[in-house]
């Protein structure tokens, strides 16, 4: 080999191995700058974390503030040096707030937003000398995107009963509200600590069951089933017909309309204003598993919800080409193993009312420093087309129909245009009691749509309970 090709083949493995290096040292840098800019906030915020302890010793944690500037949680120092962390509403916002403990950890915003609270961007100066004269600098305040009116309005409308409370704004995924029942104190959740996890009465007082309650939905499903229906006859969904007499009975099993009520000749949008089991029972036996399933996929049930630093849990659906007759007509009425969050609920329901734009749930709007300049803004972001516009415009007309001649005539002519469907899960081990549900959206000129999903535990039909709970929340809104 002459002098000059070995020349040219060390110069070539020479110039291998600097890209690599260059190649690797980009990649390292590219992570860097995600790991900043993407995940330190969650490594942070993780309870294991002793940088926490760190923040602490130096920062006066932060404020948590309501959309309209209200204080929901704040730290109070007192003449001996003792800080304290307030809720100065109590028990309204105890899950989606949640509380912060030196013994007993975190839930909630206080949680999730761990790190922006501990963070202090007051003047460099003014950190100096506090660091010279050893106090401690003023943390950030978190801005929510929570309206205190509606978290008091869904609060007041679940009454006595345990469940749950979700208010969204359709277009951008805003979390107005989020109320969870039972309920507890965030300001003296180390006294009463004991007593809580006790749960002597299975209450489970620290579950948020707005985002992590799962519940049969009962006829609220019938929208999923009605959208099924669609996707799998488009051109024929609206020559359906179908006699109900009260019950049905397939085989071995028997299914009968809620309170023994008797529809008679409905189509389809008349089946889902009246809420007749008995005739989506008839359009469950009609569909393909498979392609159930997939559309159960594409509405997020088996998948994680990517609600923004809210906590939650996976909707279940479980169908399949095996399933017996008795499983596709429960399934179909929203009963059988079908299991969802009401939180769920209320992102289909707003996807719906958004032309069939779902919008990431978010609860925290920004970031300040103590003085109010702006630390950082969290944009709203769409998650996707779950269903097309044609397929959301047929469901809001069907909706539209529940309220003028159906289970949520209670909305009608409310002062603004509501669009909804009630539903009555049956739950326990004879399925003599039912869950009341309400799932709908509101709107008016002038206002953002809102979306609305509402559970009553054990309240019996969503039509007498939920639908009026859902009225109280749409008539505060509309208020303000």
């Amino acid at each position: 080999m002459s002098k000059k090709t070995k020349n040219s083949v060390n110069n070539r493995e020479f110039a291998v191995i600097a890209y690599c290096f260059i190649g690797l040292f980009l990649c390292m840098m590219a992570y860097f700058a995600y790991f900043e800019f993407v995940k330190s906030e969650d490594f942070i915020n993780n309870s294991y974390n002793v940088r926490q302890e760190a923040f602490a010793r130096t920062v006066v944690r932060g404020k948590i503030y309501s959309a309209d500037g209200q204080v929901l949680a704040e730290t109070q120092t007192g003449t001996d040096g003792k800080e304290t962390r307030v809720y100065p509403y109590q028990r309204l916002f105890a899950h989606i707030v949640g509380y912060s403990s030196q013994t007993k950890g975190r839930s909630g915003i206080e949680a999730w937003a761990n790190f922006n609270l501990l963070r202090s961007h007051a003047f460099f100066l003014e950190k100096a000398m506090n660091q010279l004269t050893d106090t401690k600098s003023p943390g950030d305040n978190v801005i929510t995107t929570l309206s205190v009116a509606l978290q008091q309005a869904a609060y007041d409308a679940l009454g006595n009963y345990n469940g749950a409370a979700v208010v969204l704004e359709a277009s951008t995924g805003k979390a107005l509200a989020m109320v969870s029942k039972p309920d507890f104190d965030p300001g003296s959740i180390e006294e009463n600590w004991d007593w809580i996890v006790a749960d002597e009465n299975g209450d489970s007082a620290l579950l948020n069951r707005a985002s992590q309650g799962l519940y049969p939905p009962g006829s609220t499903f019938k929208i999923v089933t009605a959208l099924e229906f669609i996707r799998e006859n488009p051109q024929s969904y609206g020559n359906y017909s179908y006699t109900c007499s009260g019950s049905v009975q397939k085989e071995d099993s028997r299914l009968s309309c809620f309170g023994g009520n008797v529809h008679g000749q409905v189509d389809l949008k008349r089946s889902f204003a009246k809420s007749c089991n008995t005739s989506f029972a008839n359009i469950g036996l009609s569909l393909d598993p498979g392609h159930f399933a997939d559309t159960c996929k594409g509405l997020l049930f088996q998948t994680p919800l990517l609600a923004d630093k809210i906590e939650t849990v996976k909707s279940s659906f479980v169908l399949n080409r095996d399933s017996s007759v008795s499983e596709v007509m429960e399934t179909a009425i929203g009963q059988g193993k079908t299991l969802v969050t009401p939180l769920h609920m209320a992102m289909l329901t707003a996807a719906i009312a958004n032309r069939g734009i779902l919008m990431k749930p978010y609860v925290i709007e920004k970031t300040t420093d103590y003085a109010g300049n702006k630390v950082k803004e969290y944009a709203h972001e769409p998650y996707g087309e779950v269903l097309s516009q044609k397929e959301a415009d047929i469901l809001q007309e069907y909706m539209k129909e529940v309220v003028e001649d159906g289970t949520g005539s209670v909305l009608k002519d409310a002062g603004y245009d509501a669009y909804g469907k009630t539903g009555s899960a049956e739950f326990g081990a004879n399925k003599g009691d039912s869950h009341a549900w309400f799932v709908g959206y509101a709107k008016k000129e002038g206002k953002p749509d809102i979306a609305v999903a509402v559970i009553m535990e054990g309240a019996g039909a969503g039509s007498s309970h939920a639908a009026p709970a859902a009225k109280q929340i749409f008539d505060a809104y509309f208020r303000e």
